[in-house]
């Protein structure tokens, strides 16, 4: 099965209940609910879009995580960080292993871009062959574009 090159999905989608841990709750009853709208041909990568009501929760990451929230607002706090309040247009980035305390407001929505780490050999194997695949492609040649830089 082939996938299309460009995929076009919408944060207005219909989510299904995906239950909190219930081990995590600390207070209320925090129903979250999500779609996956994305994930990347290997498997390692997916955008989703993550809702949730009234409740404070821990949260355990074993992913890279960045949120940008879409409506209402949280609390964050975590080991080394005070509680904060963030709300619409506010970006977050959370690293595979990191812990947060989450207190939802009323409710929020927020859409995350999720990556599976890789052990650091792989990470490092992997950008070994992305250099020589520089070194060696033709100046001539089409090369993507990138917002990550000329790495």
């Amino acid at each position: 099965m082939s996938r299309a090159m460009i995929e076009i999905g919408s944060c207005n989608v219909d989510l299904e209940l995906r239950p909190i841990e219930p081990s995590w709750i600390i207070e209320g009853n925090p129903v979250s609910r999500s779609r996956v709208l994305s994930t990347s041909a290997d498997g390692t990568a997916q955008t989703i879009i993550w809702a949730c009501t009234e409740g404070r929760f821990n949260w355990y990451y074993d992913i890279d995580e960045t949120i940008m929230i879409m409506e209402g607002s949280i609390v964050l706090e975590s080991d080394g960080m005070p509680p904060k309040r963030y709300g619409p247009g506010d970006v977050i980035f959370f690293r595979d292993g990191a812990h947060a305390k989450w207190h939802v407001e009323g409710h929020v929505k927020k859409i995350a871009f999720c990556r599976k780490t890789n052990p650091v050999m792989i990470g490092f194997l992997i950008r070994v062959v992305n250099k020589l695949k520089k070194m060696f492609t033709s100046t001539g040649e089409r090369r993507p574009a990138s917002l990550m830089g000329a790495g």
